[in-house]
């Protein structure tokens, strides 16, 4: 993994002011941050992560430590669905990773959240290939990041795949990875993607998919085929995790 310019890293790391948001806003923002963190920190120190499965280039004989086993993957860009946040947040975490989160509301104290577990933000939308947050996204993992995509994020449509992080591979050379955490027991939040919180004492697992490759500069049928390629992945993926969850 290359070196980070720490300075670059520390930008991406640091919260953004509040100033465009009233007083109730900035209220609601914290407290949910704060929330969201201590839940994540408290019920995801229970979890128990079992051997991952999936891609054959992933040694995992005898990995014992979760954190560990991710620093020890090759370059990759992580795909997975925006329901298993809670979960990607525990896995990756300790990790030099960046994460894309949107500019909405809600994104405000996500990113706060991300953040606190040591992962550097980038805010706005990925799917434009011209855009700033493209930009941003190359600098970091040309600086060592492992960069992280809700690929149905963040709006959805639930389990649909957006082209980020295969722009950013075309851009970058790094193949995008889709991965499908797993939880055994969980609640589920009556959002759009309906998101998964783990319950205490569960048991977990990742499911690894084989890399797409996306060719440098791609051309937008490329990328077209490519994203195909990796919905049929991660749906693959869904099915064979909701298997695993369901048996007892």
């Amino acid at each position: 993994m290359k070196r980070q310019d720490t300075r670059i890293h520390d930008h991406y790391v640091s919260f953004k002011p509040l100033d465009k948001y009233d007083l109730k806003q900035r209220i609601a923002i914290r407290s949910a941050d704060l929330g969201l963190y201590s839940l994540v920190s408290l019920v995801g120190t229970t979890i128990r992560f079992e051997e991952p499965v999936g891609w054959s280039g992933l040694d995992v004989e005898g990995w014992e430590d979760f954190e560990t086993s991710y620093a020890r993957m090759p370059m990759t860009i992580n795909a997975f669905w925006h329901n298993r946040l809670f979960l990607m947040i525990k896995y990756a975490k300790g990790v030099d990773s960046g994460v894309v989160v949107s500019e909405s509301f809600d994104g405000e104290y996500i990113s706060r959240t991300a953040q606190r577990f040591g992962f550097a933000v980038v805010r706005g939308s990925s799917s434009k290939g011209g855009s700033s947050v493209l930009k941003q996204m190359i600098r970091l993992t040309n600086q060592g990041l492992r960069m992280s995509f809700t690929i149905d994020g963040p709006r959805g449509p639930r389990y649909k795949v957006k082209p980020g992080a295969l722009l950013l591979s075309a851009k970058t050379g790094v193949p995008v990875v889709p991965m499908v955490p797993q939880a055994k027991r969980f609640w589920e939040i009556g959002s759009w993607d309906r998101l998964q919180i783990p319950r205490p004492f569960t048991r977990a697992k990742m499911f690894f998919g084989e890399p797409v490759f996306v060719p440098r500069d791609a051309d937008r049928r490329s990328i077209s085929e490519k994203k195909e390629e990796l919905q049929a992945k991660m749906d693959s993926l869904t099915e064979k995790a909701a298997r695993w969850g369901s048996k007892d």
